[in-house]
């Protein structure tokens, strides 16, 4: 597989509003955004992702409390790539509501290098290598989860900066991270749900403001590695925690329809 590297953009900034919809809002709404919308140049495809954290997944855990500034590091694949096919290594901010993603672009062989061994890539010295370089060694980061799903992506008509995806089949595991193995691992949406996320650097479009109160589709908070973390990953990190963390983590976090949550 071959990864297409022209004219992609390297850093973000921008709102993310996500949406949990059913198979039934998802039709009704996409007829309606195809008429201001259009699919962007890749139309459909797949991502997998490596994400990274501390070995008792203080990353996530953070994220999932809602700081003001939070951050993560991940591999990002499009399409399951060989050892030479290119990739994107990014580290990815929060800061009141404001997500800032900046990422540089090597080979999948020169991105396990440095990440899992330290190697930095002969052709590759940046700011961006430098602020990921930080984050790493800061952290002490490891291979913690592999996410994949399929997504559909359109782009305004009038507005090119207004972006949304729709994302299905987000399957997870915590063996196997690796971005050249095949796509397999849990679901962690019921098999009816649709994730939607809209992407855009300022206010959203009063007409799509409209086109969600009128369907009555709500901005939830969701976050695919957070979740598969509570689903799944939560038990492992009390290996790691203290007992009165422990009892924290537990009281803190409740279970919704197979979904966890924290209160």
């Amino acid at each position: 597989m071959k990864t297409a590297v022209k004219q992609v953009q390297k850093i973000f900034k921008r709102t993310e509003k996500k949406y949990l919809l059913t198979r039934e809002q998802y039709s009704v709404i996409h007829e309606v955004l195809s008429k201001r919308m259009e699919p962007d140049m890749y139309a459909e495809y797949s991502i997998c992702n490596i994400y990274y954290d501390t070995r008792d997944f203080s990353l996530i855990r953070t994220s999932i409390e809602k700081p003001i500034y939070k951050e993560k590091i991940r591999l990002r694949s499009y399409g399951v790539p060989g050892d030479y096919d290119k990739v994107f290594l990014e580290i990815k901010k929060k800061s009141q509501g404001i997500v800032g993603k900046r990422r540089i672009i090597l080979s999948l062989q020169e991105a396990e290098q440095y990440l899992n061994k330290g190697i930095y890539p002969d052709s590759l010295d940046c700011q961006i290598l430098h602020e990921i370089d930080f984050a790493k060694d800061r952290y002490q980061v490891v291979p913690a989860a592999y996410i994949s799903y399929d997504r559909e992506a359109l782009s305004g008509l009038e507005d090119k900066n207004l972006r949304i995806t729709f994302d299905q089949n987000i399957l997870c595991r915590k063996e196997d991270l690796h971005l050249n193995s095949k796509r397999y691992g849990v679901p962690i949406l019921e098999e009816n749900q649709i994730l939607m996320e809209i992407k855009i650097p300022g206010s959203m479009p009063i007409w799509l403001a409209r086109l969600l109160s009128e369907l009555k589709i709500f901005p939830t908070s969701f976050s695919k590695y957070g979740t598969y973390y509570q689903q799944h990953l939560l038990s492992e990190c009390f290996l790691f925690l203290p007992k009165s963390a422990q009892r924290v983590t537990n009281v803190n976090n409740v279970s919704r329809g197979g979904v966890r949550y924290n209160a």
